[in-house]
């Protein structure tokens, strides 16, 4: 399991690039609200732990996950964001429901990469049960929602610097 024994809230402000200048969007499934809160909790809080001013971050709620794609593609074009967080929980039943969503959620958030030049963070838990997903929303695991704000944080400075970083050169 690639979340064993890792806390996912854990990181280092230190290494991370100045947030204060950032806008960041947040888009929210009500869906599996339970757990779609825990995340945008961890988002949230570890924006403004890492200088985002409270203003600066902006959040629409949309029904389910497969209503991100649309609420990120509208808050790109609206918002004036850096960096979009997509968060949702999609959790496996009996039917193929779960694969159609996940598949296309994946893909739509994918495409809106590719057509965009603002990045969207894929915050999506699809877990094939109820207590994997609230594990990662603040549970054993710690926050997903945490990992992905820390995401945004560094693709939002990429965005900013592209053209103008220092390369690296070669591998040691």
């Amino acid at each position: 399991m690639a979340t064993a024994n890792k806390n996912l809230s854990q990181y280092d402000k230190t290494k991370l690039p100045s947030a204060k200048d950032f806008r960041f969007g947040i888009v929210v499934s009500e869906w599996n609200d339970q757990v779609t809160e825990g995340l945008c909790k961890g988002a949230f809080d570890a924006l403004l732990d890492c200088g985002v001013r409270n203003e600066n971050i902006i959040r629409w709620n949309v029904p389910g996950s497969f209503e991100l794609i649309y609420g990120a593609k509208r808050m790109i074009k609206t918002q004036n964001v850096d960096c979009v967080i997509t968060i949702g929980c999609v959790i496996k039943g009996e039917t193929m429901h779960f694969e159609f969503v996940c598949e296309g959620v994946t893909q739509g958030i994918k495409d809106l990469n590719v057509v965009s030049d603002v990045p969207v963070i894929f915050c999506v838990l699809t877990d094939n049960t109820e207590q994997q997903s609230i594990d990662r929303s603040g549970g054993i695991h710690g926050n997903k929602g945490t990992e992905a704000a820390i995401a945004a944080i560094k693709m939002a400075y990429l965005r900013k610097t592209s053209g103008s970083q220092k390369a690296v050169v070669g591998f040691k």
